[in-house]
């Protein structure tokens, strides 16, 4: 793979492709995963985490992810790793996607196993329709305007409104997998999937605009999220936005309900 090269393939093959180039990986920036002049985020933030645990030996479970995107990832991006501690319980490393001399993208995870404690409290559990109850999520005559990554997504909506529908809230929850059926395991395509809804905020708009997600924090709450047939429930949830800046809680279910993923992340808006 050559540097500026764009090819098309689903997530596994692109983890897969992750190459050895003195002390970074290169990685593959699929045409199928774009959306505009960058890469769609979760893609990025999977293949920060592919490079983290290809190159870090006897990892425990993922703990947290924070992903801070400062620029376009619009060509391969070439990925360094540095474990930043290796304490008692937690392993933190940190990972940056570089276009040429600029960071892209730069991720920070945190890795624990898990630990004895009389504390427990348990999210509520969250029941929906089966995906094929659901109404798909793009409509066929919309399916040309959406960005070309969600064609690597199945999508269905659970409850909520679509973009740019001039609603008076910006909620969204919805059943998401991979098409791909080789690209539905691992805890890179958990994260990659993580962040397909659009926007929170684009439900009160009634035109397209430019958009830009500036930080992404995820928690990740079981040692090993697992769930049925690739479908996991995805919700995201306005919480403000004022001055071209919007924050949204965004979770993820597994398909009995359950809690797996708690995290926020902070959008500039451009309308």
């Amino acid at each position: 793979m050559a540097d500026g090269d764009l090819q098309t393939g689903s997530l596994r093959a692109a983890l897969d492709g992750l190459e050895p180039q003195g002390d970074a990986m290169l990685a593959p920036a699929p045409a199928n995963w774009m959306q505009g002049r960058t890469a769609f985020g979760g893609f990025t933030a999977a293949l920060l985490l592919g490079a983290v645990l290809r190159g870090t030996d006897d990892l425990p479970p993922l703990r947290s992810a924070m992903i801070n995107f400062t620029g376009p990832v619009s060509a391969p991006p070439r990925l360094t790793t540095e474990t930043l501690r290796r304490g008692r319980n937690v392993t933190s490393i940190a990972a940056r996607a570089r276009i040429g001399d600029q960071v892209a993208a730069a991720g920070l995870f945190s890795f624990g196993a898990a630990q004895d404690s009389h504390i427990r409290a348990d999210a509520p559990h969250r029941d929906a329709p089966a995906p094929d109850a659901c109404e798909l999520m793009i409509p066929p005559q919309a399916a040309r305007f959406a960005p070309g990554f969600h064609h690597n997504f199945d999508l269905r909506l659970i409850e909520g409104d679509r973009p740019m529908t001039g609603s008076q809230r910006g909620y969204v929850r919805g059943w998401a997998r991979h098409r791909d059926p080789a690209s539905r395991s691992g805890i890179e395509s958990l994260l990659c999937l993580a962040d397909i809804l659009p926007p929170a905020v684009f439900p009160l708009c009634r035109q397209i605009g430019p958009n830009s997600s500036m930080n992404w924090i995820c928690n990740i709450l079981v040692d090993s999220p697992e769930t049925d047939d690739g479908w996991w429930q995805v919700e995201t949830d306005l919480t403000a936005a004022r001055d071209g800046f919007s924050s949204q809680v965004m979770r993820v279910w597994n398909s009995a309900g359950d809690l797996v993923v708690d995290g926020m992340q902070s959008v500039v808006i451009f309308v």
